[in-house]
């Protein structure tokens, strides 16, 4: 496999997927290396009262926030390999010896058949590929519901994904210390229900990594008047 890969890259050379530009390799070019808005320190690290600990490299903004939209509503599949590498790196270093398996916060039937692929499972296999492993099905959405960026305040977006998950057929998570993987951490309501069914089942621990958190003072309901990219359905 490790061959087979080779061949791929040398045909198709990885591209910076904020930039485009050819990285040799390295996932992420050397000019937005230097430019991209880093979450360090706290700022890369979200906590709540729900038991919510989710880490991220990036801040939400800029190139950041286009590359995100591109992989989820422009049919940018090919930046989950970039993108989930920066997720390992940023949970190896924040969450070291904390977990034991890795998943994903699930799509629902109607947006995975619109998509065509589940973003953040994409994103998770990316992340396992680094570690010679593969991410397990531990939960799926049971319903349809509304974008969470289409939702004006924390409030409806916790009523939005409230009991919409559950554990995956077969999945036996009692015991276990979970890694859960995501895109994009505004809120963390549907980080916070996932663990609720994820310690339903008696799991251990989980511990949450994402692309990117937004900054701590952005107005969710700005999602409302921003401009909006082509294809975005928010």
């Amino acid at each position: 496999m490790n061959g087979f890969q080779a061949i791929l890259d040398l045909l198709f050379p990885q591209k910076c997927p904020f930039c485009g530009r050819v990285a040799d390799g390295a996932g992420i070019c050397p000019a937005c290396e230097r430019s991209l808005p880093w979450a360090e320190g706290d700022a890369g690290l979200r906590t709540g009262p729900d038991g919510l600990c989710c880490a991220a490299p990036l801040l939400y903004e800029g190139a950041v926030r286009t590359a995100l939209l591109r992989l989820k509503f422009q049919g940018g599949a090919h930046l989950a390999r970039p993108l989930g590498e920066l997720v390992c790196r940023c949970a190896a270093e924040r969450f070291s010896g904390e977990f034991d398996v890795v998943t994903w916060v699930p799509v629902g039937p109607k947006r995975l058949k619109e998509r065509g692929y589940d973003q953040a499972r994409l994103l998770a296999q990316s992340a396992c590929r680094l570690w010679g492993t593969a991410p397990e099905k531990l939960l799926v959405k049971k319903v349809n519901t509304p974008a969470q960026s289409e939702l004006a305040d924390a409030d409806a977006r916790r009523a939005n994904v409230l009991g919409v998950y559950a554990l995956a057929p077969g999945a036996d998570v009692a015991g276990r210390r979970v890694l859960l993987i995501d895109d994009i951490c505004t809120t963390g309501s549907t980080l916070n229900e996932c663990i609720r069914t994820l310690k339903d089942g008696a799991v251990e621990q989980v511990v949450c990594a994402a692309v990117a958190l937004t900054c701590a003072k952005r107005d969710v309901s700005s999602s409302k008047t921003r401009p909006r990219i082509n294809g975005e359905k928010c």
